[in-house]
């Protein structure tokens, strides 16, 4: 297709770009104190582009601007979990304490732009635009991480966001430039072509090449050994992009490897048959699901040994990580049904968490344990809400991680008892989280009071994190709603 022709098919993304260019030249007449009214702007347009995506409904699967990128309903479902993250995110920006005495206008165009750029990454088809849109994404987070100028934590999580961010993406672009010496092109699919006329007679560079990929696609969903970054970054940014980097780069990033290896390493029924093999000879698939079983017991070993809740919950990221990647080396539908419908939940409960981590943030200063000692008695329903969401991250029934984590394993069982030991690994490092999260529990509901909270207003963020509960738990009931999006969902274009 064209790329005049494109245009029809990327309203969203121009919406987003219109708005960020609105935002931009706003900004300008506001002063430091009213600049928080850039936040309200930035909400008209990522409303205004949820609306548009979710009346257009899904597209058929089409190739845009010459085969760089796509439009179809796989993407289309990301793209609203990106929304959905953004919108709230910049909704309980407006309640952050460290943000209170900072000039926020760039904060929120930073934001707009991260969005626009996740937007390119879970629709790219091309090699080129893959490292563009994950250079967006990371540059304007490596900003955004070190926002609380004022902040010594705050600016170093943004020096090792950018070092480690620079370093994976150099192994990325070598693994790329490999990968287009191979075959000669930087279209997935004309990739593909080339990679089966090698008949395997590359095997060798092909699998350096996957490795060196994989190593910039996995420093973006926080895998294993990718993961350094995450701790540090998560505990001094802003509480608002923790709970954003925990979830959004997360779902585009899982995205972007479904779409990729599904498209250059895929077999012939990629997402046309249940179960969708590989052509390729390299071991791969076993090399996913070492990575996975790594990442998930990791992050819940480390995480174990944390006095911060905040600190705790960014490990947790990194084992949830892994939990999604255990689906992907199944090479089956069910597996990406699996990881779409777990991303969906995630964003419930992984959300929630760090919203009354906040909340206690906020009214304290600090996030760790002892500021959660007694919370069950001064304020009980925050301690309530944030039970369910530990239940809910441990996958315990009837909340909504439990559905999740049902397919996740489900996919991983039906594939075959060459995947027993993965599922097994998943189901230990399940028991380990337990310990962590229910210790959260303990400590609001079981250990003498010792926070400095007084009380609780329920209003703004506090509301939000009532939001995000119900669905927590009414998923965990009856999640077919969920559960048909994801089905009309698992259309990815194919040339």
């Amino acid at each position: 297709m064209t790329n005049l022709t494109s245009l029809n098919y990327l309203q969203p993304e121009l919406i987003l770009t219109a708005t960020i260019l609105l935002m931009i030249v706003v900004d300008l007449f506001y002063s430091a104190k009213k600049s928080r009214r850039i936040g309200l702007w930035a909400l008209a347009g990522l409303v205004l582009a949820f609306i548009y995506i979710t009346v257009s409904g899904f597209n058929i699967p089409t190739a845009l601007f010459l085969g760089s990128i796509s439009s179809d309903p796989f993407g289309i479902f990301f793209k609203v979990l990106i929304l959905l993250a953004t919108i709230m995110t910049i909704l309980v920006s407006f309640s952050e304490r460290d943000l209170s005495n900072q000039r926020v206008g760039e904060y929120y165009i930073l934001l707009v732009i991260v969005t626009l750029g996740l937007f390119f990454m879970v629709s790219a088809t091309d090699l080129i635009m893959v490292y563009l849109s994950i250079e967006v994404v990371s540059i304007m987070s490596f900003v955004l991480a070190g926002y609380l100028r004022g902040n010594r934590r705050s600016s170093e999580a943004s020096l090792k966001y950018v070092i480690y961010g620079a370093f994976s993406s150099g192994i990325m672009l070598f693994g790329l430039s490999i990968l287009f010496g191979l075959t000669g092109s930087t279209n997935f699919f004309d990739i593909r072509t080339g990679l089966m006329e090698l008949q395997n007679g590359a095997d060798l560079a092909l699998m350096l090449s996957t490795v060196l990929i994989f190593a910039g696609l996995g420093y973006k969903i926080s895998a294993v050994p990718f993961h350094y970054w995450t701790p540090d970054v998560y505990e001094g940014a802003p509480t608002s992009i923790t709970a954003f980097l925990s979830v959004a780069p997360k779902a585009a990033g899982m995205a972007l490897i479904i779409r990729f290896f599904n498209s250059i390493l895929g077999g012939e029924g990629v997402f046309t048959e249940l179960e969708w093999g590989t052509f390729s000879a390299i071991p791969w698939t076993q090399l996913l699901a070492v990575l996975a079983a790594v990442t998930m017991t990791v992050g819940n070993l480390i995480a174990l040994r944390q006095t911060s809740v905040k600190r705790m919950l960014a490990y947790s990221s990194i084992a949830h990580a892994g939990y999604m990647m255990m689906a992907l080396p199944v090479l089956s539908q069910q597996g990406v049904y699996g990881i779409m419908i777990y991303a969906v939940f995630y964003l419930l409960m992984n959300l929630g968490a760090f919203y009354v981590v906040m909340i206690i943030a906020n009214a304290t200063g600090q996030e760790d344990y002892d500021q959660f000692r007694g919370l069950g008695h001064k304020a009980p329903l925050l301690a309530i809400l944030m039970t369910l969401f530990m239940f809910s991250l441990t996958g315990i029934p009837p909340t909504a991680g439990f559905i999740g984590k049902f397919y996740l394993f489900a996919a991983v069982i039906k594939a075959g008892p060459s995947f027993y030991w993965l599922a097994i690994i998943g189901a230990l490092n399940s028991v380990i989280s337990l310990y962590y999260y229910m210790y959260v529990v303990k400590t609001m509901f079981f250990t003498q009071e010792k926070t400095s909270i007084t009380q609780i207003e329920f209003k703004g963020i506090s509301i939000l994190v009532i939001v995000l509960a119900i669905p927590t738990l009414i998923f965990g009931i009856y999640w077919t709603p969920i559960a048909d999006i994801v089905h009309k969902s698992l259309a990815i274009f194919i040339r």
